[in-house]
C-alpha cells in the first residue's frame, strides 16, 4: 500500500539495478572507437548472467530520446574474460537509432536491458584441423569473439571492408598474424572491387576441406552457400545472417492479434486494448490510463504511438506495451 502504484522491487532496483533477482539489466562501463563509425561497448552484466559461448549474440533495450529499442549484437569479448564484462561491438549504419546511439552518444553508466545470449553460430567441441573464416563489414564481430576465445593450429580469414581504415579490429588481427596465429586477407572493396566467391581458389586454394564460417552481408553469404552446394561440401559451411529490422511508423495501420490469429486495420488514435476488445480478442486490462500497468502485452513486430507523449515504440519479439494508452503507428503485431 505504501509504495502503490510501484513495487518495493522498483525501489530496489534504483538502489541496486544489477542485483540478482531483477530484471537482468547491464550499465556500460566503456565505449572505445574502433573505426570512425564503430565502437567496442564494454557491458557489465548484472548478477542474473549466465555467459555465452563464444559466436553468439544478446538482444540489449538502450532508451534512445525517451523510447525504448531493442537490437542484437554480437558479443566479441572471450567467455573467460576475467573482470566478467562483456563486450560488443557495433557499426553506426545510416538512419540506424540505436547503433549512431550507441557508437556516438553512449556514455559510462548508462543502464541497459539485457537478454540472455543465443544464437547457435558457435564452434563445435571438437575442433576441427583447418578453420576458415569468410567475413565483410560488422559480420567480423561474432568472428572475432571466436578469434578470441579458441586458438587453432591452422585459422584463415577472408575479410571484405571498403578501405583498410574500415576493417574493424585491423591492428589486433595484424598482431595475431605477426604471431603466426592467423593468415589473413583483405579484400579492400573500394579498390578491389565486391569479393568474387570464386576467387577463394586463388586466397585459400584448399577451403573445401576446411569447417567454414561466414557472416556478412546477405550477397556474400548467398554466394558462399551456392558455392559450396555446387561444390558438395555446404555441410562445412556456417552462416550467421544478420537481419535489421526496419520499422516504418505511420498513424494507424492493420494491427496483427497473432496469438488469436485476427487482423483488423485501426487508427491511429484508438487504443489497441479498444481495437482489440472490438475484435473480440481477450484484452488485459485494468485502469485503462496507462497507471496500473494491468494491461501489459507483448508488442512482437511493428511500431506504436504512446496516445500521452506521442513517441513512438519499436519492436522486436520481446518488447512489452500498455495497449489501453498505445495506438497503431503502422502495421502492428500484438502477442494477443
Amino acid at each position: 500500500m505504501v509504495t502503490t502504484p510501484l513495487l518495493p522491487s522498483d525501489y530496489l532496483d534504483l538502489v541496486s539495478p544489477l542485483r540478482a533477482g531483477a530484471d537482468l539489466r547491464g550499465r556500460i562501463e566503456a565505449v572505445h572507437p574502433e573505426t570512425g563509425d564503430a565502437a567496442t561497448i564494454v557491458i557489465r552484466p548484472g548478477r542474473g548472467w549466465r555467459g555465452h559461448t563464444a559466436g553468439q549474440y544478446v538482444r540489449i533495450g538502450v532508451d534512445v530520446d525517451g523510447v525504448r529499442l531493442w537490437r542484437a549484437y554480437s558479443i566479441t569479448s572471450p567467455t573467460d574474460r576475467q573482470d566478467g564484462r562483456v563486450t560488443i561491438t557495433v557499426k553506426a549504419i545510416p538512419d540506424g537509432k540505436v547503433s549512431n546511439h550507441l557508437v556516438r552518444r553512449a556514455k559510462p553508466g548508462t543502464l541497459i536491458q539485457l537478454d540472455q545470449a543465443t544464437g547457435d553460430f558457435v564452434l563445435p567441441q571438437a575442433k576441427p584441423a583447418k578453420v576458415l573464416y569468410l567475413t565483410a563489414g560488422s559480420g567480423i564481430t561474432p568472428v572475432m569473439g571466436m578469434l578470441r576465445d579458441t586458438e587453432f593450429d591452422d585459422v584463415v580469414m577472408v575479410h571484405c571492408a571498403p578501405q583498410p581504415q574500415d576493417v574493424i579490429f585491423r591492428s589486433e588481427l595484424h598482431d595475431l598474424v605477426a604471431d603466426k596465429k592467423l593468415r589473413l586477407t583483405e579484400v579492400h572493396t573500394d579498390t578491389d572491387g565486391m569479393l568474387d566467391i570464386a576467387r577463394l581458389d586463388e586466397l585459400v586454394p584448399d577451403w573445401a576441406e576446411r569447417e567454414t564460417w561466414a557472416c556478412g552481408p546477405a550477397g556474400l553469404l548467398d554466394a558462399a552457400e551456392e558455392h559450396w552446394s555446387k561444390h558438395g561440401v555446404q555441410e562445412r559451411l556456417h552462416t550467421e545472417r544478420f537481419r535489421p529490422s526496419i520499422v516504418v511508423a505511420g498513424d494507424g495501420g492493420e494491427v496483427t492479434f497473432s496469438a488469436t490469429g485476427r487482423t483488423v486495420d485501426a487508427d491511429g488514435a484508438t487504443p489497441l486494448l479498444d481495437v482489440g476488445e472490438e475484435a473480440g480478442v481477450l484484452m488485459p486490462s485494468g485502469c485503462r490510463m496507462g497507471i496500473c500497468f494491468g494491461c501489459i502485452t507483448p508488442l512482437k513486430a511493428g511500431a506504436v504511438r504512446d496516445l500521452r507523449t506521442g513517441e513512438i515504440t519499436e519492436a522486436e519479439p520481446g518488447v512489452l506495451i500498455q495497449t489501453c494508452v498505445s495506438a497503431a503507428a503502422g502495421a502492428c503485431d500484438i502477442e494477443r
